[in-house]
């Protein structure tokens, strides 16, 4: 009644593309200057938005992109631009104005979406959703679906005892290196949906 090939090669894929990992270092840059209690609230809102957005559209996200005349190369675009806007912001020292730190869900944009639900995620949720044929084979793709968000929630909250440890110093040159990292992605996801509709005309 399991699918154990189903379940790894799309946990394995999710794992890739979410990076549960790489997610540490951009939410603690996010979620620095807020009380512990808030910053444990954040990774679930987060976990909990990113599952919800992955969810719908993988039961209705080939409806939706058809309704909308978006394609994939569109999409990937368009997060990848979204993505660049942030890590600017990480990288000048903007995201550290109070207005930024304590005001901004920041579990839900950037969070949530695009930086844990972002194209990538959202297609490679799609295309297996699609390829999924029967009761077994759709019980394991949603099984691994929920399993790399249960896996993203646990790194976001322990990642939160990063913190006691590395200090505000420590924060601020996370937050730079983030920056970095997440402005490279975005170049990256631009150029994946630029490479796409050239391959594509």
């Amino acid at each position: 009644m399991f699918d154990v090939a189903v379940f790894s090669t799309l946990f394995v894929t999710l794992f890739v593309i979410m990076d549960p990992p790489g997610i540490t270092p951009i939410f603690l840059a996010l979620t620095s200057g807020r009380p512990a209690k808030v910053q444990r609230r954040m990774a679930w809102q987060a976990a909990v938005v990113a599952f919800c957005v992955i969810a719908v559209f993988g039961v209705f996200g080939t409806q939706i992109l058809g309704r909308l005349h978006i394609t994939t190369p569109a999409l990937m675009i368009a997060g990848g631009l979204l993505l660049l806007l942030i890590a600017l912001d990480l990288l000048t020292g903007k995201s550290e104005e109070p207005t930024q730190t304590k005001d901004v869900n920041v579990a839900l944009v950037p969070l949530g979406m695009p930086l844990l639900a972002g194209p990538g995620a959202i297609v490679s949720v799609i295309l297996a959703v699609q390829h999924a044929h029967g009761f077994t084979a759709q019980l394991s793709v949603w099984t691994a679906i929920v399993a790399i968000h249960v896996v993203l929630y646990l790194v976001m909250r322990f990642s939160l005892l990063i913190i006691r440890v590395i200090k505000d110093g420590g924060v601020v040159l996370v937050t730079r290196l983030a920056g970095m990292l997440l402005s490279a992605l975005a170049v990256q996801q631009i150029i994946n949906g630029v490479t796409q509709v050239i391959q594509g005309s």
